[in-house]
């Protein structure tokens, strides 16, 4: 449970807001709106405002499954920090889209930036989301002021992440009821996914992504068959992009029991993030902001207060 000191207050002068556009009607664009939640203080600055903070998800994940967590990120980034949680296309409130590619991913951070008028910001990625931000920071380094990626690495892939398809399958095979309370969609749902995925846990993850429309049926949120048909080649692995390197700050933190970030990929990193460290959370997996939420932001709170000052001069 989400009960440390970090996770358990809720500060004051606390605004938060969703800007949601669901489902485009033109699934071949090539740039998307993403839906998101910004958590941010109604206090005033007494000068400029640090760079903000935007996260996102992993794949089957969404915007609210980091509610807390921003929260307490913004309230222990010191000077409080704008967190921006974004809903990556195909997932949570997003558009639904046939392409799922890390260069359209950075093109969604892109026009995030140009529509809220952000000039720099720090990123913060878990696993497919940290893909996406490694890409926008080595094609545009001059928009990102720190990296921290979660749990996963540009340079091999873990072989569980090969097992997603089964996920996939097991969620496409779920018949959906109508016309019943959410409760007994979701345990309906959960029987069915049991037959296929024997960990509670997990399936409770994919079952935030089970929504009722307004006549009375259910669908799932995730674009499953987008997802799918770009899994192999363009989630699955990376596509590091050519002569590119970021030479700003950058923490990747791994799991203990997670095999996604394998040391022997370090010397390899350092050659694309010449300033990256790394930081291992001991006992958690590959969902460590979830199993180990209160490790993870002492981390990541400490990384993102480091020489905030002289950071953001440069």
């Amino acid at each position: 449970m989400l009960v440390n000191k970090l996770l358990s207050i809720t500060p004051k002068h606390f605004v938060k807001y969703v800007c949601a556009s669901k489902f485009c009607t033109d699934p071949s664009q090539d740039v998307i709106n993403m839906a998101f939640a910004s958590y941010e203080s109604t206090l005033t600055y007494p000068v400029d405002p640090p760079t903000p903070l935007v996260v996102m998800h992993g794949l089957l994940g969404s915007k609210a499954n980091w509610n807390s967590l921003c929260k307490a990120f913004h309230r222990h980034t010191n000077p409080k920090r704008k967190i921006i949680a974004v809903d990556a296309r195909n997932h949570g409130d997003s558009p639904h889209c046939n392409s799922h590619t890390y260069p359209h991913l950075a093109e969604d951070i892109k026009l995030l930036y140009a529509q809220q008028k952000i000039k720099r910001s720090c990123l913060l990625g878990h696993s497919m989301g940290g893909r996406a931000m490694m890409y926008f920071a080595l094609k545009y380094p001059n928009f990102v002021d720190k990296l921290i990626i979660g749990d996963v690495s540009p340079i091999t892939s873990s072989p569980n992440l090969r097992s997603m398809p089964t996920l996939f399958s097991a969620i496409q095979k779920v018949q959906l009821p109508s016309h019943i309370p959410m409760s007994s969609a979701r345990l309906n749902a959960d029987i069915q996914l049991a037959k296929n995925i024997s960990d509670r846990g997990l399936r409770a993850f994919l079952l935030t992504n089970l929504i009722q429309k307004t006549d009375g049926s259910f669908m799932w949120r995730v674009n499953i068959p987008a997802l799918l048909s770009n899994f192999y080649d363009h989630i699955a692995s990376f596509p590091i992009p050519a002569e590119c390197k970021f030479t700003g700050p950058v923490l990747f933190v791994a799991g203990g029991v997670s095999d996604f970030i394998q040391k022997t990929d370090h010397s390899q990193i350092l050659n694309l993030f010449p300033n990256a460290e790394f930081q291992v959370i001991e006992g958690a997996g590959h969902w460590l902001h979830s199993e180990k939420p209160n490790e993870f932001l002492q981390i990541c709170i400490e990384f993102l207060n480091r020489n905030t000052v002289a950071n953001e001069k440069k």
